[in-house]
């Protein structure tokens, strides 16, 4: 079985204009809500293999929150420069090459694709918050079947539920 969790990033800002978008860090909500989320997950046992971020800093800075609540070592998380300006194909491809080592996996992204990807993968799921947590079962042995298997569970989270 793999345990997919697709994490849109946290609140960010946007006052000033002239931080370029990779740099945009979270405002005061997306700080708040980041460890929230984490703790939620943590009381439900939720324990990830490997965490993987897209290299913006507010990706960067909700994994991070996340991942101490959950008690992921900060320094662990893997960056991939595929995932910021991606689209659904992309990632995708990004789980599909996954160590089938691991059981599961926390990806941290963006929109539109990551609204478009968690809809794909479960239809019910319409829009992608910020700081939504999109969770789904599988029960191929290989990440390459996501995508290609209907996912066994789905469970969506949002800061506001």
């Amino acid at each position: 079985m793999k345990t997919l969790f697709l994490v849109r990033h946290a609140k960010s800002s946007r006052d000033d204009p002239s931080v370029p978008d990779r740099e945009r860090p979270l405002n005061e909500r997306g700080l708040h809500d980041a460890p929230m989320m984490g703790q939620r997950l943590s009381r439900s046992g939720v324990k990830p293999d490997r965490l993987v971020s897209s290299p913006a800093l507010r990706a960067l800075t909700t994994a991070r929150l996340l991942a101490d609540a959950i008690g992921y070592p900060r320094q662990d998380i893997a960056i991939d420069d595929s995932i910021y300006e991606s689209s659904p194909e992309r990632l995708l491809a990004v789980i599909r090459g996954l160590d089938d080592k691991l059981s599961c996996v926390m990806v941290f992204g963006h929109n539109p694709e990551f609204a478009e990807l968690t809809h794909r993968l479960a239809p019910e799921v319409t829009e992608m918050p910020t700081c939504a947590v999109a969770e789904f079962r599988f029960d191929g042995a290989a990440w390459a079947d996501v995508g290609v298997l209907d996912p066994a569970k789905v469970k969506f989270d949002t800061p506001k539920r």
